[in-house]
């Protein structure tokens, strides 16, 4: 259960920054991308309180793109495998 359950997150960690990324592409802003973002994980976590998916969605943007875009993040952390 705990091996599907990290699936699950991964999954939704990827979907989140994909979106993140395309949104910032197309011209959204910050805020505008991260509620987007927020949004999009509530929808499929329904169950989790805002505070939560806020908390997550930051960090995940945080890990993946602030701190990659600083060079902070290791080169071989996976971030990059989840994009296609």
């Amino acid at each position: 259960m705990a091996r599907q359950q990290t699936h699950t997150i991964r999954r939704c960690e990827a979907a989140v920054i994909t979106a993140y990324r395309e949104l910032r592409d197309i011209g959204a802003d910050d805020p505008q991308a991260f509620h987007a973002c927020t949004t999009l994980y509530r929808i499929h976590h329904p169950e989790a309180p805002m505070t939560e998916a806020r908390r997550l969605v930051a960090e995940w943007i945080d890990f993946h793109i602030i701190r990659k875009d600083a060079k902070l993040v290791q080169p071989d952390c996976g971030c990059d495998e989840d994009r296609h």
